[in-house]
C-alpha cells in the first residue's frame, strides 16, 4: 500500500496466504494499517499483461504470484544445498528447523527442493533470533598457533599451554558477570595433513583419539582419508563457556496453553499447487498437542504464519514445537511405492506413474525456465565446493583454478558455475572430441584430457569427463566435467610454461583421451604412466593424482545432484529445459545483436602480431559474423590460441553483452558464426606451442572484441603469469590489474578481468608452503588511463625468494598500452624485472625467464586500465 516495489509479501498476500484479519498488528505511525491486497493484485495484473504482451500467453495473476514463490524457494533450497555440501552434509537425511516470520510460509516448498521430508517450528520461531540472545550461553575462544607434529611428546606439552588459555578465559567471563560454578571449558586441536593448508578443530584426549576424531571429520568433510601421510598440530584452543541462568522453560510458555478454545479461525481460498483450495485458518495458541492438521492448511499466531501444504501434516508436540511432516508423495514424482516407515509408523508413497501436472510439463514455462537456470548453476557450483575442498595443490584449493559445468548428451554446455570464462568456453569441444572417439563408452568411465587440439587450452588445464546413465543403461544423458590448473605437468621448466616454447612438447605431457576410471575401477598405473612417460614428465606425479581424484569426486557430486533432479522432475522435463535454457540464451543474444552494428577493430600485440576482427550484422535474421580475417599467421613461438580459445572468448564476451541471469552455455553461440582463419595465431597447426595462448591471446581477443563493440576500454589484457619452482617446489600464478572504464563507471582496480576468474594465494598459506617472502603488494596508483571514466589502476608485487628457482614470466602489454575509447588516455604498461640481492636490478621482457638466487626479488609491475571519454570532462558532465 506504500506504492514499493513487489514482494514476497506480496506473493503470499494474493495467494490468500495472508489475511488482513490474521495479520499481526502494526505498531507505530501505521497502526492498525491492514494489508493492501488489492494494491499488491493490480501490481501483478500489470505484470501479467506485459508477460501476455511479450509472449503470447494468458497469464493468471495467481500463477504469476506462486511463480515467483517457487523461485524464491528454490533459491533458498539452493542456498542451504551449498553451504552444506561445502561441510560435507546430505540435507535430505536432516530435519529443516525454520524461524522467522515469514519461514513457516515457505517451509515445506524449502523442504521439497531439498527432500527433505521433516520440519521443526519451536513456539517462538518468529522472533526466535530475539529469543536466541536472551538464552545464550556466554563465550569466549583463546587459541595459540602451535605447528608440530601430533605425537605423544607434543601432545603433553600441550597440558600447560591449555591451562594458561583456559584461565586467560576463567578471568574474561568473571570479569563479564559470570559465577565460577556456570563456566565450563572445552579444549580443541586445530589439526591438518602434513604440507595440507586446511585445518580441522577436533577433541581428543590423546594423540589417538584425536587422530580418530580428525579422520571422520576430514571423510564426512571431504570425502576421504591420507593415513600415509603424517597429522600436524596447527592450533591450540581453548573455548570457556559460561552457561545462561535464563530457563529452558521460557520456550514451553505457549505450549501451557494450547487446546484452550477452537482453534479454527475460519476458511478462505488459498491458492497452491496451480488451484485454490478451501483452507482452513487456525489459532496456534489454541491447538492441542497431538492434534494432526493435514495440508492445506494455515496457523497463524502473534509473530509468525506457517502454511502446511497439500501433501504435508502438522502436529503440534507437548512442548509446543509444530512438526511437519510429508504424507504424501511429491506432486511431481516418478515413481509409486507404498511402504511403511518403521521409524515414523506412518506410510509414505513414491512412484507408480508420473504424475502429468504443471510441473511435469515440458512446454517452456518462464518460471520453471527461471529455477532450472538455478539448478543447472548449482549443480556446477556444488561441484566446484567439492574440487575446491578435496584438492592437495594450492593451484586448485587456493587459487581456485579450476571450472566445473553441466552437459547435455551432444557435448553442449548447458551451466557453468561462474569459474574462469577461458576454461567454460572451450570445456565443450573437449566433450564432443570424448564422445566422438568413444562410441562404446560404457556406465563408471571417467576419461581425462589435456589436448589443446582436441578442445582444451594448454597442458597444465586438465579436464576430467564423465558421461552419466540413467539407471546404468542406454546412451549417456548428461556429462560432467571439472577442469583444473595442475601445478606442473612436466615440460623443459617447472610449472610447465616455458616462455620460449616453439612446440607442445617441450610444454609437457599430453594427455588424450585417456580412459581414468573404468567401470568405477580407478586406472593407477595408467595414469601414471601417462605423467611419467615422455621427454619431459611431470616433476611430481603424486600431487597431479590426488588432484585428479578430487576431479573425479567433483564429477561424482554433480552425477548424483543430476539423479536427484532427474528423480524430482522427470528425466523428460530435464532435458527439455535443458533445450529451453539454451533457446532462452540463444534469445537474448540475437536481442542484444539487435542493437549492433556492423564494426572491426586490430589489437597489437608487444611482439607486433595482430588479433583483426570484423562484426557484421545481419538485422533480418539477428545474428552476426565474427571474422578474425587479418589476424596474424602461426606464433613462431607459443602465443597460439586453440580453436576452443578463440571459442570461449566470443562467448565470454557476447554472454556479457546480455543483461539477464542466464548461464554461459552453448545456447549463446547459436546466432554467431565464427571464421578463424587457417594456421593464424587463433587456429594454429599442430605442433605449435600453445601455453601463452590460453592466458594472454585469449584477452587479447576478448579486448579486441569490445574494443569493435566500442563498450569497454581495455583492461589490462594479461594475465600477468608467473611461473617459478625448482626439482621440489612449482607454483604459478595469475597477478590482478587495472580494468577498462565503460561510458557508466570508473574501471576496478586490482582485479582479475575476463578471461581468468582465479584468486591469489593468501600470503600466510604462501610463505608456509613455499621458499619465499611476500614483501609488498599494493595498488600502483595512478596507472590506470584518464578520462572522463577512469581506467582502474594496476598493482606492484614484490615477492623475495629463500631458494634457488627458475622464474618464468609470461605476460603482455609490456611495450603496447591498454587502449582508451572516446577520447579516454591509454592504461600504463606493465614491467618486470628481478632485484638482485647485491642490488642490481636486472629487467625482463613480457615472455621472459630468469634464475633466482636467495635473496633475489622478483617485482612485478601489472598495466592498468583504459579510460572511456574525454578527460576534459567535468563531474557535473556524468550521467
Amino acid at each position: 500500500g506504500n506504492d514499493g516495489p513487489l514482494a514476497i509479501t506480496d506473493c503470499n498476500a494474493v495467494l490468500g496466504r495472508l489475511r488482513p484479519a490474521y495479520f499481526p498488528r502494526i505498531f507505530g505511525p501505521n497502526a492498525d494499517q491492514p494489508l493492501a491486497i488489492e494494491a499488491s493484485r493490480a501490481r501483478f495484473e500489470a505484470m501479467a499483461a506485459e508477460v501476455e504482451a511479450a509472449t503470447g500467453q494468458s497469464t493468471e495473476v495467481e500463477g504469476l504470484a506462486e511463480g515467483f514463490l517457487d523461485i524464491a524457494c528454490d533459491n533458498m533450497a539452493n542456498a542451504i544445498k551449498k553451504i552444506s555440501v561445502q561441510r560435507g552434509h546430505d540435507v535430505s537425511t536432516y530435519a529443516l528447523v525454520c524461524f522467522g516470520g515469514a519461514g513457516g510460509q515457505h517451509a515445506c516448498r524449502v523442504a521439497d527442493n531439498l527432500g527433505i521430508e521433516r520440519i521443526l517450528i519451536h513456539p517462538h520461531a518468529g522472533v526466535l533470533s530475539a529469543v536466541g540472545i536472551g538464552l545464550a550461553d556466554v563465550r569466549t575462544v583463546a587459541e595459540q598457533t602451535v605447528g608440530t607434529p601430533l605425537d605423544d611428546d607434543r601432545f603433553r606439552e600441550l597440558t600447560q599451554l591449555w591451562a594458561s588459555l583456559e584461565a586467560q578465559g576463567r578471568r574474561e567471563l568473571a570479569a563479564e558477570g559470570v559465577a565460577e560454578g556456570r563456566i565450563e571449558a572445552t579444549r580443541r586441536l586445530a589439526i591438518r595433513y602434513a604440507g595440507s593448508d586446511t585445518s580441522l578443530f577436533v577433541e581428543g584426549r590423546d594423540p589417538t583419539e584425536a587422530t580418530a576424531a580428525f579422520e571422520a571429520v576430514h571423510r564426512a568433510r571431504f570425502g576421504f582419508t591420507a593415513p600415509d601421510l603424517d597429522l600436524e598440530i596447527d592450533t591450540a584452543q581453548v573455548e570457556v563457556i559460561g552457561r545462561s541462568e535464563v530457563e529452558a522453560a521460557m520456550a514451553t510458555t505457549e505450549a501451557s496453553a494450547s487446546g484452550i478454545g477452537d482453534p479454527e479461525l475460519g476458511r478462505h481460498p488459498m491458492w497452491a499447487g496451480g488451484r485454490s483450495h478451501d483452507t482452513p485458518f487456525l489459532d496456534r495458541s489454541a491447538l492441542a498437542a497431538g492434534r494432526r492438521l493435514d495440508g492445506p492448511a494455515v496457523v497463524v499466531e502473534a509473530t509468525a504464519t506457517t502454511v502446511v501444504e497439500p501433501g504435508w501434516a502438522a502436529t503440534l508436540t507437548e512442548a509446543g514445537d509444530l512438526v511437519l511432516e510429508r504424507v504424501e508423495a511429491r506432486p511431481d514424482a516418478t515413481t509409486t511405492r507404498t511402504e511403511v516407515d518403521p521409524t515414523r509408523g506412518r506410510h509414505r508413497s513414491t512412484a507408480v506413474d508420473p504424475v502429468r501436472g504443471r510441473h511435469r510439463s515440458t512446454a517452456v514455462d518462464p518460471v520453471r525456465l527461471e529455477i532450472f537456470n538455478n539448478l543447472f548453476m548449482n549443480i556446477a557450483e556444488q561441484m566446484g565446493v567439492v574440487l575446491e575442498n578435496t584438492a592437495i595443490s594450492v593451484n586448485i584449493k587456493e587459487r581456485l583454478d579450476f571450472s566445473c559445468a553441466v552437459f547435455g548428451p551432444d557435448g553442449d554446455l548447458v551451466a557453468n558455475a561462474p569459474h574462469m570464462p577461458v576454461h567454460l568456453g572451450s570445456m565443450s569441444e573437449s566433450i564432443k572430441s570424448t564422445i566422438a572417439r568413444n562410441p562404446a563408452m560404457k556406465p563408471g568411465d571417467v576419461y581425462v584430457m589435456n589436448a589443446p587440439y582436441q578442445g582444451g587450452t594448454h597442458l597444465p588445464d586438465i579436464t576430467v569427463i564423465k558421461p552419466i546413465y540413467r539407471n546404468g543403461e542406454g546412451a549417456p544423458i548428461f556429462y560432467v566435467a571439472s577442469r583444473g590448473h595442475h601445478a606442473d605437468v612436466g615440460g623443459s621448466v617447472p610449472g610447465s610454461a616455458p616462455c620460449d616454447s616453439t612446440t607442445i612438447e617441450e610444454e609437457g605431457v599430453l594427455l588424450d583421451n585417456v580412459l581414468l576410471v573404468e567401470h568405477d575401477r580407478w586406472q593407477e598405473d595408467t595414469i601414471r604412466a601417462e605423467l611419467t612417460g615422455g621427454r619431459y614428465p611431470a616433476r611430481n606425479p603424486d600431487q597431479n593424482i590426488a588432484d585428479l581424484k578430487a576431479q573425479v569426486a567433483a564429477c561424482e557430486r554433480g552425477a548424483a545432484e543430476l539423479a536427484r533432479v532427474i528423480d524430482h522432475y522427470g528425466l523428460d522435463v530435464v532435458h527439455a529445459y535443458m533445450a529451453h535454457v539454451k533457446d532462452n540464451a540463444e534469445e537474448s543474444v540475437r536481442r542484444v545483436i539487435s542493437a549492433l552494428r556492423d564494426a572491426s577493430f586490430v589489437s597489437r600485440m608487444d611482439d607486433g602480431s595482430q588479433i583483426a576482427v570484423a562484426i557484421t550484422v545481419d538485422e533480418a535474421a539477428r545474428s552476426a559474423v565474427i571474422d578474425f580475417t587479418g589476424t596474424s599467421r602461426t606464433h613462431p613461438r607459443n602465443f597460439n590460441a586453440p580453436p576452443a580459445v578463440a571459442f570461449a572468448a566470443v562467448l565470454y564476451v557476447f554472454r556479457c553483452l546480455v543483461d539477464d541471469n542466464i548461464p554461459l552455455n552453448a545456447g549463446c553461440m547459436k546466432p554467431l558464426e565464427l571464421i578463424l582463419p587457417e594456421d593464424s595465431m587463433i587456429n594454429p597447426t599442430y605442433p605449435a606451442a600453445v601455453i601463452a595462448g590460453n592466458v594472454e591471446t585469449s584477452q587479447i581477443i576478448v579486448q579486441t572484441l569490445f574494443g569493435a563493440l566500442g563498450t569497454m576500454a581495455a583492461a589490462q589484457g594479461t594475465m600477468n603469469n608467473t611461473f617459478w619452482g625448482n626439482d621440489i617446489h612449482q607454483y604459478y600464478e595469475t597477478v590482478c590489474g587495472g580494468s577498462g572504464a565503460t561510458p557508466r563507471a570508473d574501471g576496478c582496480s586490482a582485479v582479475h578481468t575476463h578471461m581468468t576468474n582465479s584468486r591469489l594465494t593468501d600470503p600466510e598459506v604462501l610463505e608456509q608452503r613455499f621458499p619465499v617472502v611476500l614483501e609488498s603488494f599494493s595498488v600502483r596508483h595512478g596507472s590506470g588511463g584518464g578520462g572522463k571514466w577512469r581506467g582502474g589502476d594496476g598493482t606492484i608485487r614484490r615477492v623475495r625468494f629463500e631458494e634457488a628457482m627458475e622464474l618464468n614470466v609470461i605476460s603482455s602489454h609490456r611495450e603496447v598500452a591498454p587502449y582508451g575509447l572516446a577520447g579516454g588516455e591509454p592504461g600504463a604498461v606493465g614491467r618486470n624485472r628481478v632485484i638482485r640481492a647485491d642490488g642490481s636490478v636486472v629487467e625482463l621482457a613480457g615472455a621472459d625467464r630468469a634464475d633466482l638466487a636467495p635473496g633475489d626479488v622478483f617485482e612485478l609491475h601489472t598495466p592498468g586500465g583504459g579510460g572511456y571519454g574525454s578527460p576534459d570532462a567535468t563531474e557535473e558532465d556524468r550521467p
